[in-house]
């Protein structure tokens, strides 16, 4: 696919990167038999990028009034999406109906501006340097009456370019590529001046690329920034505003707010509630729920599939389902013992397991940041993708990791036992621990497995660091690039493995400055093999982008490279 260029409302599509959103995800067992499903699954193509199942409809076929009720995995503690304890995917499905995003994304990941807020963007040449011109729609305020301004703008940018390390931010986003941002013709204009030529510019003030815009009265220092939206959401500027934030219920409920300015929210309500992901099936099957994430639940689809009044939505997408090896875990610190870690595991067993009795390939997937059938996608591994645990024992032998008495593997008096933390009530991630305990004893590793409320996993163990292995997913935006440097670039508060090198951040720099596909594409893939090097994010499938959805909804579902517009969910007349 084409990318943008450095044009004047360069709008077009872009390749999908995989993002810093997080989501723990579930999964169900699958046919005992193995039947036709399985079958037929496996031997199917990996799905095509412009998927989108979304019922779309014009809103004149749509009725005004009525409320969803949206199930979420986590009920957040850290509301702001890009600060780096706020980086799931639950909390932007709350977020994104309050805050402004500057773009809309199609199926194919074109990028459009959005009239509430933006009256116009242009990217250009000025003296040598990017210059974007974004002027501002001057009906545009914040819910408490101030204005939206170039003042955000330069705000935002003064968190997120990771000059001050007291910002705790999720990505910078592009961000650190820009040197200026000024006031242009009036207070609803600002000029933003690029120090490198940087191709992703629309991924900023992006709600597709999970960085909507944040207001400058809550993000102009450190502690605002970490603090303003810790177990609040202090101010919105959208289609819905805030009606309230309850722990106990860990329920987040939107209200159609009157004050907005573009076109008419058609719900008068929007319910997000959590649960535990292995719940949210049976939930939607009683009634409780309109619309889920079921992902690559077995029982859920079927569940699905059998609930009168509901309907499977699924596409594809840039989502990835993964492992995650902790590097800064004093057994794993060393490079090439995870990399032997990673030979012992069969990740296409795992993918065949996690992904038995629903309709979805059971492809592998051998490259961190493109998922399989998706331009350039290649196996840059250098041998670390194939399945080879002969070459694991010799790997951690030529390591002295030593078989002991007990079969353990130990070096200088410590036994090679790691720590495997998986969310309850999810049998996804239940099913990835299992399989990896059994493949690592194979090689003389013992992995003991945590199981730990689903509600705190990433609060409370993942955003800490807290483990030796893990897994969950990350999922995807229209931009190839701009989320995924975060996941990868050493010291970033979203590189969860906390490894990296400077191959790999020099190889992730030249694709965000690449000026065609071709040269980001070759970018991306010398990363990959330096990703593959690094060994702390093993990349196990491209994860199926599964809703559950009452069938008299409209204009949501499974989105592929697009984004919800909330304003337009409804219910059909």
């Amino acid at each position: 696919m084409p990318r943008p260029r450095f044009l004047p409302l360069a709008l077009t599509a872009t390749v999908a990167a995989l993002s810093v959103v997080l989501c723990s995800c579930s999964s169900a067992p699958g046919p005992a038999d193995g039947g036709p499903a399985r079958v037929a699954a496996a031997d199917g193509e990996a799905p095509r990028m412009t998927q989108q199942e979304m019922n779309a409809r014009p809103r004149d076929e749509l009725r005004q009034g009525g409320t969803l009720v949206w199930a979420i995995d986590q009920y957040s503690t850290q509301w702001n999406p890009v600060q780096a304890d706020g980086s799931e995917a639950s909390t932007n499905d709350v977020v994104k109906s309050l805050l402004p995003t500057f773009w809309r994304s199609d199926a194919g990941g074109v990028q459009t501006p959005n009239p509430a807020y933006l009256s116009d963007a242009k990217s250009e040449l000025r003296q040598g340097k990017q210059v974007v011109v974004w002027t501002l729609n001057p009906k545009a305020h914040w819910s408490d009456g101030s204005p939206i301004t170039w003042r955000d703008l330069q705000a935002d940018w003064q968190a997120l370019n990771g000059r001050d390390p007291a910002y705790k931010t999720a990505t910078t986003n592009g961000f650190d590529q820009v040197e200026s941002v000024v006031r242009g013709q009036d207070d609803f204009q600002a000029v933003m001046t690029f120090k490198e030529p940087y191709s992703e510019w629309q991924a900023m003030f992006n709600n597709a690329g999970n960085a909507p815009l944040l207001p400058a009265k809550y993000v102009s220092t450190p502690e605002l920034f970490n603090t303003s939206f810790k177990n609040r959401i202090p101010v919105t500027a959208g289609p819905f505003k805030l009606e309230s934030l309850d722990a106990g219920t860990r329920t987040v409920t939107a209200v159609a707010d009157p004050g907005w300015w573009g076109d008419k929210p058609l719900l008068d309500k929007i319910v997000f509630r959590a649960y535990d992901t292995g719940a949210m099936p049976q939930a939607f099957a009683d009634g409780k729920v309109d619309f889920y994430n079921n992902g690559p639940n077995t029982e859920g689809y079927r569940l699905i599939r059998s609930t009168p009044g509901g309907e499977v939505r699924k596409a594809g997408g840039p989502n990835l389902r993964h492992l995650v090896l902790n590097g800064k875990s004093p057994l794993l610190e060393d490079a090439a013992l995870r990399r032997a870690l990673i030979q012992a595991i069969d990740r296409a067993e795992i993918t065949r397991t996690d992904l038995a009795g629903l309709d979805w390939p059971y492809v592998p997937m051998n490259n961190h940041f493109l998922v399989p059938s998706q331009h350039g996608y290649q196996d840059n591994s250098n041998g670390l993708s194939r399945f080879d645990p002969d070459a694991a024992r010799a790997a951690l032998d030529a390591l002295g990791w030593k078989p002991g008495a007990n079969g353990v593997r130990a070096k200088d008096g410590k036994e090679l036992v790691l720590r495997y933390v998986a969310p309850a009530a999810n049998n996804l991630a239940a099913n990835e621990s299992e399989e990896v305990t059994r493949m690592l004893a194979a090689i003389g590793v013992t992995v003991q497995v945590q199981t730990v409320p689903a509600g705190e996993y990433f609060d409370g163990y993942i955003y800490k660091h807290d483990f030796d292995l893990t897994s969950f997913s990350l999922l995807g935006t229209p931009f190839p690039v701009s989320n995924s440097i975060s996941t990868f670039q050493r010291d970033s508060g979203s590189n969860w493995a906390q490894v990296g090198s400077e191959a790999l951040d020099g190889a992730m720099a030249e694709a965000a400055r690449a000026d065609t596909v071709d040269e980001e594409t070759a970018a991306l893939n010398l990363a990959d093999s330096e990703a593959w090097q690094v060994a702390g994010l093993v990349p196990l499938y491209q994860r199926p982008a599964i809703y559950g959805v009452r069938k008299d909804l409209a204009n949501i579902g499974a989105a592929g490279l697009g984004d919800v517009v909330y304003e337009n969910i409804g219910l059909l007349k």
